[in-house]
């Protein structure tokens, strides 16, 4: 052997989709990579202990038992936006480096919600099913324009100031609220976009798009007492995660016509059973959990999470 250091291999286990070019960037960097998708959390702890490295998008839980396991494991990367399916706190006490992708999928959420806006103004799913059904519901379907509208976004991290960029280039007027209102972001105040407090955003908005990670605060933001305070005939937008908002509550006021219509792409539960109380209302659009699913977003996904990877083991 010479005196050049020889690089160590490294073991990655990724447990949910990728972009096939990601897991060769990790293969052509040197690491052992197997790909094995839908470990229920049992069998994932009885997997990890030989592995370095794990790499998940939503779908994984990497629990305390999952990090407890994990005996060679010093990173884990997480592709995509929000940490609440890895527990960060039994990572860090034992050392473990937790990386993420917060800018990756920016766009693709931000144009999904955008779609979801178009989508129930001007009930395109009602639309669409009924005459998939033989329905010509064109009376029914007499939606509503966009543009003049006022949007508040909850939340103006990267997705909330893209979603902002967008409403405001086709003629949305966008307010908007965060934790901490006396630090804005640079590209929120270059867009001219009001912050305010969020009961004020709550009563001055016709949508109400949610951004924003689940935390303890964020759990449950909002609720009954909080939809009781909107305008009459909000439109509420969801793509951000499951449990910041109140599922029967929502359902409620859609049914007493406080909200006019909704789009969900996240669950409290996921996937949501069929006695979820959105599922089955008219009004709803649901999809599930594809706000980073686009093409580009999830190469951006990919190849960032197996970069920050890559650097992690060196």
């Amino acid at each position: 052997m010479s005196g050049k250091e020889v690089n160590k291999i490294g073991k990655v286990l990724v447990t949910d989709a990728i972009a096939r070019e990601a897991v060769e960037k990790l293969q052509n960097a040197g690491h052992e990579v197997e790909v094995k998708t839908g470990l229920p959390e049992d069998e994932l702890v009885n997997v990890i202990p030989p592995y370095d490295a794990i790499i998940v998008r939503s779908a994984t839980k990497v629990t305390q038992r999952v990090i407890a396991a994990g005996n060679n494991l010093k990173v884990i990367g997480r592709g995509g936006v929000g940490l609440d399916n890895i527990d960060c706190e039994a990572a860090e006490a034992k050392g473990i480096t937790v990386v993420s992708t917060p800018n990756a999928s920016s766009q693709a959420v931000a144009e999904l919600a955008m779609g979801l806006i178009f989508a129930t103004s001007r009930k395109i799913s009602m639309a669409n099913v009924a005459l998939k059904n033989g329905q010509w519901l064109k009376k029914e379907c007499i939606g509503c324009e966009v543009v003049g509208k006022v949007l508040g976004i909850i939340g103006v991290g990267n997705i909330g100031q893209s979603l902002a960029h967008i409403a405001k280039s086709i003629g949305m007027d966008v307010i908007a609220t965060k934790r901490d209102l006396l630090t804005v972001p640079d590209a929120i105040k270059e867009l001219g976009i009001e912050v305010v407090p969020l009961d004020e955003l709550l009563a001055r908005t016709d949508y109400i798009s949610l951004h924003l990670p689940k935390t303890g605060e964020s759990t449950m933001l909002i609720g009954e007492p909080q939809l009781k305070k909107m305008k009459d005939g909000v439109i509420l937008i969801n793509c951000a995660r499951g449990g910041i908002v109140d599922e029967n509550a929502l359902a409620e006021a859609i049914k007493t016509g406080k909200v006019a219509a909704a789009a969900v792409d996240v669950f409290a539960n996921e996937p949501p059973g069929m006695d979820n109380p959105l599922i089955g209302l008219d009004n709803v659009i649901v999809t599930p959990h594809i706000g980073a699913s686009s093409i580009e977003g999830q190469f951006r996904v990919g190849m960032e999470v197996t970069e920050k990877v890559i650097l992690a083991l060196k």
